[in-house]
């Protein structure tokens, strides 16, 4: 059975065929972004349902970060956007700036930077020739847009979004001025 969403990237492709482009871990985050946007009673998709999703439903996500209490942060100001964090978002549609925002054939039930971090992520896979986006993909594809939703809440839970970046990227972890290896190393990425 295919997974079907109500997003279409910006290539023109059908909600039928990104079912076809995304791990199946991906289209489930997909799929509770999707559940959270319409529970909070919010118009659109935008990038801090898709990062709530991702923290929610991936271990691989969660490792990206420096630990348990970061993780629990991250978690609980996402929670928080129902019942006070974010809700001067409500009704507003998400517009980072990033990319030009599309009057004519946006992605419907999608924010714009939510739409974009899509194809981010799409774009990611394709770079690793990959034949399906995962949720690390996303994940980068979020990070890679420092005006978004998702930015924002990471920032306020304290994540530092450039080793983050840089993290995902498979930079190597910078040194502390005593020479001792920090973040992905000690968080056994190599």
């Amino acid at each position: 059975m295919q997974n079907r969403t109500a997003y279409s990237a910006g290539d023109g492709s059908a909600p039928e065929d990104l079912g076809d482009r995304l791990t199946v871990e991906l289209a489930s985050v997909v799929s509770a972004a999707r559940r959270r946007a319409s529970r909070d009673g919010d118009r659109q998709v935008d990038t801090a349902h898709l990062l709530h999703g991702l923290m929610e439903s991936d271990p691989a996500v969660r490792a990206a970060f420096d630990g348990g209490p970061q993780v629990a942060r991250l978690l609980g100001y996402l929670v928080q956007r129902s019942i006070g964090y974010g809700l001067r978002w409500l009704g507003a549609v998400e517009d980072s700036g990033a990319v030009p925002v599309v009057v004519e054939g946006g992605v419907p039930g999608w924010s714009p930077a939510a739409a974009a971090a899509m194809d981010g992520a799409l774009d990611r896979a394709h770079a690793r020739y990959a034949t399906r986006a995962g949720c690390l993909d996303l994940l980068a594809a979020l990070v890679d847009d420092p005006e978004s939703r998702a930015v924002e809440v990471l920032r306020r839970a304290g994540v530092d979004t450039g080793r983050l970046a840089a993290r995902l990227d498979g930079e190597p972890p910078a040194r502390n001025d005593r020479g001792i290896g920090g973040g992905a190393a000690d968080a056994g990425w190599s």
